[in-house]
């Protein structure tokens, strides 16, 4: 299982509407960026996603999982646009925040810090494993 991060701004798309849409989860479309977009199509059922809350917030909120491999994306007729579908697993016990993020020294080289601008990111395992203990969740 690999580990991602995957960036939404609350007041378009956020932590709750991914919960209200339940077990079927949410076509993760709208991506324009190749990096981001091949992020995706490296994506596995049942990999774990950091759902963060841009722009508003600026904080991991929660954690969800890929619920259908990538596919074209259904808001473009542009076949170079594909996304995932993912749902929410369980929210963090306590948010973590990109100033907390960038305070930890571990955390240096995480993604997040280094290319900030990415809106799907890989995270390593030892990442995933500290930010979780850092929301209050065992990795």
């Amino acid at each position: 299982m690999r580990h991602w991060l995957m960036k939404s701004e609350p007041d378009v798309f956020s932590w709750d509407d991914l919960v209200a849409t339940g077990a079927k989860g949410e076509e993760w479309n709208g991506v324009r960026n190749y990096l981001a977009r091949n992020n995706m199509r490296a994506m596995e059922l049942g990999d774990r996603v950091f759902f963060y809350h841009s722009n508003i917030g600026l904080e991991v909120v929660g954690i969800a999982e890929v619920c259908a491999l990538s596919h074209p994306d259904s808001t473009t007729e542009d076949p170079r646009w594909d996304c995932v579908d993912i749902r929410a697993v369980e929210p963090l016990p306590r948010k973590v925040t990109l100033k907390e993020i960038k305070a930890t020294p571990e955390l240096a080289n995480m993604a997040l810090v280094t290319s900030m601008r990415l809106s799907v990111q890989p995270v390593t395992p030892e990442e995933w494993a500290i930010v979780c203990r850092m929301g209050g969740l065992a990795a």
